[in-house]
């Protein structure tokens, strides 16, 4: 019989209980490393055992989650004190004080809803190996959706994100306001679950494991994260806005609902343009938020102190963007960890040696792929002498005298964080760049970046700059 791991006790349960990915990969390896191995679907399947069971939408395309489907009379044996352990990483669910369960922290700084993971993982193994599987979309992202249009009722209808208490030993996920039923954990999870889902499916695991694919999917890079698409985590956004645009989501989702008022899961309003409305505007809210938008990593996230004082409200929209560059940190930030620890840094320095009320750059860009929030959309900077009030300040990491950021997040600030901007109404469309050395005497943001940013399309130079402040 298949064990998993022994008898283990509740005091090291809870010493395990850190929930990152790198934790759940390590439970799936330990499952593939008893006996002879369990396949890769195996171990799925008796993971949405866990997270599913008797879910009627998903047994409707999946079946029953046998985890021995040939056959076989053995089956998994969850140890009871590990199965606990289990159950808090793959079953979601929200409980009081807007705790968020069944989520992990990836090594990126994202969150991630493991159950719509693992549906979109059971459905690509499942159509890799010969058999007919069409529920996709349905399984990891199109249900969730569907269901949080119909019952937001103009409350939140997507999100919201949240925060862990600990990123280093993360235990508790707080949400950050009211949660919908695609709460940005679970569009995470879901949108990982149809790119590994769809690579799983023309690409059949066979002496490779599960637990390879993740890591691959989940890890660390430790020279930063590579240039060009790839299938990892920082690109979901991307990878998945290549698979579906706004009118094909809509038609997944409009299809979902129908599946779930066939098997009674959800009220059949006999409205069916009211409802196409419905979906239509929360499908525009998706796009906008997930696949114009950048990942911004809030400033809870990266564990910054509180604002000291009250903070001034900006009036918007503004219609500049100023480039910075940090200097110190001088070195381009490559990973969450690093990046959050240099975040940290600037704002003891600006609160601590400079006396500001805060970090004083609006957005902050890393080379690990995301955006860092600084004083955000809403507030007053303390970035460009003089206009703090006209524009954001937008700063990269590091020293760029004679090199340039990295491609990626040169790309992140010049096209969608501007674009998300000027879509939210926090940016007019007319909107222009401008170097820091333009407005200030200062050789920011050094002479590699200035000159890159001279190419872009609304810089202004610097008469004109002169000329519009």
């Amino acid at each position: 019989r298949w064990q998993l791991c022994g008898r283990v006790s509740m005091a090291t349960v809870k010493t395990f209980l850190l929930i990152l990915t790198d934790d759940f990969i390590k439970v799936v390896q330990r499952i593939e490393g008893r006996g002879l191995g369990p396949s890769p679907l195996t171990v799925v399947r008796s993971l949405r055992g866990v997270a599913y069971e008797g879910d009627a939408f998903v047994e409707h395309f999946l079946g029953d989650p046998d985890p021995f489907p040939s056959g076989e009379n053995e089956a998994p044996m969850w140890d009871p004190t590990l199965s606990e352990f289990i159950h808090l990483m793959v079953r979601h669910r929200i409980v009081g004080q807007a705790r968020e369960e069944g989520v992990v922290l990836g090594s990126d700084g994202t969150t991630v809803a493991l159950g719509s993971l693992l549906l979109g993982i059971e459905a690509g193994l499942v159509a890799g190996a010969g058999e007919s599987v069409s529920g996709l979309y349905s399984l990891t992202i199109a249900r969730n959706l569907g269901l949080s249009f119909l019952h937001s009722q103009d409350s939140q209808i997507l999100g919201p994100d949240g925060c862990w208490d600990n990123v280093t030993f993360p235990r508790v996920f707080t949400l950050s306001g009211p949660p919908s039923l695609a709460t940005d954990a679970l569009v995470n999870g879901g949108m990982d679950g149809v790119l590994l889902g769809k690579y799983l499916s023309t690409h059949p695991l066979h002496a490779l494991q599960l637990s390879t694919v993740l890591r691959d999917y989940y890890g660390l890079h430790p020279g930063g994260p590579p240039e060009g698409p790839h299938l990892i985590s920082f690109q979901r956004r991307d990878n998945f806005r290549r698979l579906v645009n706004g009118s094909v989501l809509q038609e997944l989702v409009l299809g979902s609902l129908a599946t779930l008022q066939r098997l009674g899961e959800a009220e059949d309003t006999g409205q069916a343009a009211a409802l196409e409305d419905v979906v239509k505007g929360g499908v525009q809210k998706f796009v906008h938020r997930y696949l114009e938008c950048p990942v911004i990593i809030p400033r809870c996230q990266w564990g910054a102190r509180p604002y000291r004082g009250s903070p001034t409200q900006l009036s918007l929209p503004l219609a500049f963007m100023y480039i910075h560059h940090t200097h110190t940190p001088r070195q381009p930030c490559l990973s969450f960890r690093q990046c959050t620890a240099d975040m940290r840094a600037m704002q003891r320095f600006h609160q601590d040696v400079r006396r500001w009320d805060d970090i004083g750059y609006s957005f902050v860009a890393g080379s690990d792929g995301y955006i860092y929030e600084g004083r955000g959309w809403q507030w007053r900077g303390a970035h460009t002498r003089g206009h703090n009030t006209r524009g954001y300040g937008i700063a990269f990491v590091g020293d760029y005298t004679a090199t340039l950021p990295a491609r990626r997040s040169l790309e992140l600030v010049r096209e969608s964080l501007a674009s998300c901007g000027v879509m939210a109404g926090w940016l007019t469309g007319n909107f222009t760049w401008h170097g820091h050395r333009q407005l200030v005497n200062t050789s920011c943001p050094g002479g590699a970046l200035y000159l890159e940013i001279e190419s872009w399309k609304q810089f202004r130079s610097r008469d004109q700059a002169a000329r519009h402040h």
